[in-house]
């Protein structure tokens, strides 16, 4: 019997991913802490921050239960991520993950708005959605292209009339910034691919569970996302282009989120995005070296989760 069955309500754990913002992430955690509906415990995953963030969070005073996991090694927001998802499922026994970044910002209503619409959108657990997304607004309110989702493509009548029914619409994929998953869906489905250390790994992952599950962004769910510029991925990105290039090309060549018809129209979007990326850039040549190292990285397979976690964190849940 789940915690959701036994207590009446669903058991959920929030995971904020931290690495050296300490000041953001003190945003993070009284946003979580000023919500109309509180998690029943907050886990902190630090990727090895050397700003002081561990002692502040050790030493605080939230008004929340706190679980700090400090790793040795910054593995990334996958990595991260997949720590933190694995000790809310198996070690505190959530029914529900809310996921988050140390630069998001919960407001007074996003979670209770995500545990509302969850809870309405069918009386069985198990025909609930696996991925619930809130809306994400830069600092000065606008919505985040960053964090923008499209809705689902080819979704059906009872997905859109379900999804309706609770203020939502339905979506394929969702990012990490204030994003609630089931955790019986994340026990079936597996972890964030910790290989990817950033970029992708929110998209594979949400693409993941939602292709056995529906997945809905609820948008009286609204949360911050304090990025330091407004913009997608696409302006100017750096070396992080590495990541992104290697990611997309394992996710879409060993990954089991895409269904096969689902592949074409992804990898056609991608080389539009890339197009983009490149026009806008001011420095192609690092695009181009990121590119082609991407490219030739992005041929091998991700390592197992457990083998770059090694010496770091001992993973007690399946592996994608």
């Amino acid at each position: 019997m789940s915690h959701q069955e036994a207590a009446g309500g669903a058991r959920v754990a929030a995971v904020v991913v931290s690495f050296n913002r300490k000041d953001l992430l003190a945003k993070t955690l009284a946003g979580i802490a000023g919500g109309r509906r509180r998690p029943d415990i907050v886990v902190v995953v630090d990727n090895a921050s050397t700003d002081g963030a561990t002692d502040f969070v050790r030493n605080g005073d939230f008004g929340l239960p706190v679980d700090l996991v400090e790793l040795s090694t910054n593995v990334g927001g996958a990595g991260g991520f997949a720590v933190g998802m694995d000790r809310a499922v198996h070690v505190h026994e959530a029914d529900l993950v809310w996921v988050m970044d140390d630069d998001t910002e919960p407001l007074e209503g996003t979670l209770d708005e995500l545990v509302s619409a969850w809870e309405q959108y069918a009386e069985r657990p198990e025909q609930r959605p696996s991925v619930v997304a809130s809306k994400v607004l830069w600092s000065d309110g606008r919505e985040h292209p960053m964090n923008s989702m499209r809705t689902r493509f080819l979704a059906g009548r009872a997905q859109h009339a379900a999804a309706e029914r609770v203020g939502a619409r339905p979506i394929r994929s969702a990012s990490f910034v204030s994003c609630m998953l089931s955790a019986s869906a994340v026990r079936e489905l597996g972890l964030p691919v910790v290989d990817y250390f950033i970029w992708v790994d929110d998209f594979e992952h949400t693409m993941r569970l939602a292709r056995r599950h529906d997945a809905i962004q609820v948008l009286a769910s609204e949360a911050m996302h304090h990025t330091k510029r407004f913009g997608g991925f696409d302006s100017d990105p750096g070396p992080r282009f590495y990541n992104e290039v290697r990611n997309r090309i394992w996710c879409y060549t060993r990954s089991r989120a895409l269904k096969p018809w689902e592949l074409p129209l992804y990898m056609f979007s991608t080389v539009r995005f890339w197009s983009g990326t490149f026009r806008r850039s001011g420095d192609k040549k690092q695009l181009l070296s990121c590119l082609r190292r991407g490219i030739k990285d992005g041929v091998r397979r991700p390592r197992p989760n457990q083998a770059v976690l090694d010496g770091v964190y001992e993973l007690s849940g399946p592996q994608p």
